[in-house]
């Protein structure tokens, strides 16, 4: 649960409106870019008062040395949080718990805020409608492969019709508090360094369908993702991750959620086309539907074999029991 709005009793200031989660492992050098893009739109936009929130994933690099001396000289309040944990979901669920603002922004390590976002984003939640809302994802270099970016011109809601992979971008994703509040953590299962490598974000736009909340994409609240692949091989990797996250998130929600099997049955589908020259997954990027669906299946049978286990509890145990040991 986090934790409700309050004073901050070191600055005797209010709570922030906005808060930008940015969690980071081994990358300081993109890092450093991306803070300071946040710096420069808080800077172009004063009236919505933010804060930085970063969560160090236990980097083994200068991460954080880099932070403290960046928070030193940040003109924003600035949070540095460690957590060894490893993944991005139990990094995320760290900055959940240190946010303070009333509108929480997530944005990844390697991405670039542009200047008017806070502009954007304070209009969208003037309504004050509680939604998750996700922005347009550019290619911050144009000699990265045009894959992990949303350029719809179109603003839309998510709806069964859709699949929610995707839709609204775990690097460009935002949330009133109390939003976040009633869907809760993210789940450790899944994401970068997770067990299943992906989806995290994807299951939390499920589990806020789930309970009614609405998930919109707005093609503004602009960010430049420098993600830095620029060969296949990379691409087919994070192609497959992708689908194996979403394979386990089939298996975790296929009784509340059973639209989501009919979006691996289309996958199935237009796999076998593909057997009699059919349409590719992505023509420009010669991505097939076959690694869709085998990926799928086996995320399915990971997310079993992690129910069994009763991961991430277990492992929690084992942890606690590792620092009690070490502690004697």
């Amino acid at each position: 649960m986090l934790a409700p709005i309050s004073i901050d009793p070191r600055s005797h200031r209010p709570a922030p409106e906005v808060s930008f989660i940015v969690c980071t492992r081994d990358r300081v050098a993109v890092l450093e870019a991306c803070i300071k893009s946040i710096q420069l739109a808080c800077r172009a936009h004063p009236a919505f008062a933010a804060e930085l929130v970063v969560v160090d994933n236990g980097s083994s690099d200068r991460t954080a040395e880099r932070l403290a001396s960046i928070a030193d000289m940040s003109d924003i309040p600035f949070t540095a949080v460690c957590d060894p944990r490893r993944g991005l979901a139990a990094a995320r669920n760290a900055g959940l718990e240190r946010a303070r603002g009333r509108v929480l922004v997530f944005v990844d390590d390697d991405c670039a805020v542009h200047r008017d976002y806070l502009r954007d984003l304070q209009r969208h939640y003037a309504t004050g409608e509680r939604v998750i809302r996700g922005g347009r994802v550019e290619i911050g270099d144009a000699r990265d492969l045009p894959f992990t970016i949303k350029r719809s011109p179109v603003r839309e809601r998510l709806t069964p019709d859709v699949h929610p992979g995707g839709f609204v971008l775990g690097c460009n994703m935002t949330m009133h508090r109390d939003v976040a509040a009633r869907i809760g953590h993210f789940d450790e299962r899944f994401g970068a360094g997770g067990p299943l490598r992906s989806a995290e974000d994807t299951d939390y736009l499920v589990r806020a369908v789930l309970l009614g909340i609405p998930v919109e994409y707005v093609p503004d609240m602009t960010i430049f993702h420098h993600h830095g692949r620029r060969d296949r091989k990379a691409i087919e990797k994070l192609h497959r991750d992708y689908s194996l996250g979403n394979g386990g998130l089939c298996l975790k929600h296929v009784r509340a959620a059973p639209w989501l099997l009919r979006h691996f049955y289309w996958a199935a589908r237009s796999a076998l086309r593909e057997l009699v020259n059919g349409p590719r997954f992505d023509h420009e990027l010669k991505l097939s539907h076959w690694p869709i669906v085998g990926m799928n299946m086996l995320g399915a049978a990971k997310f079993a074999v992690l129910l069994v286990a009763r991961w991430p509890e277990a492992a929690q145990v084992r942890q606690d029991q590792q620092a009690n040991a070490e502690a004697r």
